[in-house]
């Protein structure tokens, strides 16, 4: 056995297959699920990626480190896919950009996808523009709960955020201490109005999550959610020599 470093690049053991998504206004949405290499996934996380028109896509890179890592390291079944009109190597969605509206529609279709795999315990996990979808969206899905990194609340409103109020399901803002839009102490109060939300302020955050340290607290805080047993994630990894 050899020993390596996990990184940025790190891309640790996984059955991954390249799929595709049907909305129901008639478009292909391009994807890929991760699933553990040996054995059943215990959970499934449904990733939705920051917003396309600023460079978000399926692989941004805490959903791609997802990806790479969980189903590995956590047990996890990890879906990412580019919402309408989005490219990324994997390929290009059919459609357009709508502003957080028609992607209710992709969102459904992953959803779908989700439940015909008979994929376990979902949960949704969006990263900024990701965060709007889910909170609109969310509520009309089975998940267990949802996890919003960086959310800014603009695409969505108070009052759909405020509609979380009586659903039993966790909800998780994870807000960076330094976030371009919204930051831990505007997001106490935004949040006010969700008793089962859980925000998880991180100190020197921001909202790109750029670098090893603030990508590993994001990974910890979603397996710390979905799959606590699997904690503390391993700073190295075994892989057999050729």
């Amino acid at each position: 056995m050899t020993h390596i470093e996990v990184r940025g690049g790190t891309v640790l053991p996984a059955v991954r297959e390249e799929i595709t998504l049907t909305t129901d206004d008639g478009l292909t949405l391009v994807g890929e699920l991760a699933v553990p290499a040996d054995r059943p996934p215990v959970a499934t996380l449904v990733t939705l990626h920051p917003l396309p028109t600023a460079g978000g896509f399926m692989d941004s890179h805490i959903l791609r480190k997802a990806a790479a890592r969980l189903p590995a390291m956590a047990d996890l079944a990890v879906l990412r896919f580019n919402t309408r009109g989005t490219s990324s190597e994997r390929g290009t969605s059919d459609g357009e950009f709508g502003d957080g509206v028609t992607e209710e529609l992709d969102l459904r279709a992953a959803m779908d996808f989700v439940t015909a795999r008979g994929l376990p315990r979902p949960w949704l996990v969006g990263w900024s523009f990701g965060t709007e979808i889910i909170i609109k969206y969310g509520r009309d899905h089975p998940v267990d709960g949802v996890i919003l990194l960086s959310p800014p609340l603009h695409r969505a409103t108070q009052a759909e955020l405020d509609a979380w109020r009586d659903d039993p399901r966790t909800v998780i803002a994870v807000v960076p201490e330094f976030d371009d839009y919204l930051r831990p102490d505007e997001a106490t109060a935004r949040f006010s109005g969700v008793p089962n939300a859980v925000l998880i302020a991180v100190e020197g955050g921001k909202h790109l999550w750029v670098g090893e340290t603030q990508t590993r607290r994001v990974l910890t805080e979603i397996v710390k959610a979905v799959n606590p047993a699997a904690l503390p994630l391993p700073n190295e990894w075994d892989v057999a020599e050729a």
